[in-house]
């Protein structure tokens, strides 16, 4: 059967930035949500050249092995990311989280580097499907923090990795979706300041997903978000069923913490 999806992107400068450092495409094939590190603008270059590097995958021929492409693609991106730093003194340091999801077949392929985060709403429950690459969520991982204490940590926003010029380790993942399946891409604009249960009570009260991107941004702003907000809420239409939710990428069980 032909997986079919049917998505929206939205994004906000917040409350208290002047530009804004994410980037974000929704074809109908691949989503994609990058956060760009290192301050403006090298955040904003990082951010763009992930964005083009996985968006061509967008109109490429479906590849043999989904997972390898999406590595490669990102890969590429890294590379112009370094060169980029490297060129101009002024972008050193720069650099991007990413989370992408891309149709293969009649599945999904999952791709996930730094504090983005993926999400999936199936017959109403939530459930996270990447684990943060943070300091806090190591100290969680290790039961030295408790998810509740690490959302008011004070280091909450160091990452542990990112797409940045350097090595790093994409988690990469298969998912079998089922109809009626509704994905959320977001960057920590929207997961820092909106907790899990009303992301959920959203994804699941809006019927369309332009409605419910644009929600979601609207009450990340009413909580005083004063980063950058961008989400991605797109809708399994066609897919085969019987499958349960899968786990977090990089985990072993749903975990909630804020980077």
């Amino acid at each position: 059967m032909t997986l079919r999806l049917r998505s929206a992107a939205v994004s906000d400068l917040g409350l208290i930035r002047s530009n804004n450092e994410d980037a974000a495409f929704a074809g109908q094939r691949i989503m994609v949500v990058a956060d760009g590190i290192g301050g403006a603008p090298a955040g904003e270059v990082a951010s763009e050249i992930v964005i083009g590097a996985l968006r061509a995958l967008e109109d490429a021929p479906e590849p043999d092995d989904p997972r390898r492409a999406l590595r490669e693609a990102l890969a590429e991106a890294n590379r112009q990311i370094g060169a980029a730093a490297e060129a101009d003194p002024a972008r050193q340091g720069m650099g991007t989280t990413v989370t992408a999801l891309m149709v293969a077949g009649d599945q999904l392929v999952l791709l996930h580097v730094g504090d983005s985060r993926g999400y999936l709403l199936r017959e109403g429950a939530l459930s996270r499907l990447t684990r943060d690459d943070t300091f806090v969520q190591e100290l969680v991982d290790r039961g030295v923090l408790t998810a509740e204490d690490a959302r008011d940590h004070p280091q909450r926003s160091i990452i542990t990795q990112s797409v940045q010029g350097g090595d790093f380790a994409p988690a990469v993942g298969m998912i079998t979706p089922q109809t009626g399946d509704r994905y959320l891409l977001c960057s920590d604009g929207l997961s820092d300041y909106v907790t899990d249960g009303s992301i959920a009570q959203a994804m699941e009260l809006c019927q369309e997903p332009q409605p419910c991107a644009e929600y979601l941004v609207r009450l990340a702003l009413r909580a005083g978000a004063p980063d950058n907000v961008t989400v991605i809420v797109c809708d399994v239409v066609t897919a085969p069923t019987g499958h349960s939710p899968p786990q977090p990428l990089g985990s072993t069980a749903a975990r909630t913490s804020t980077s």
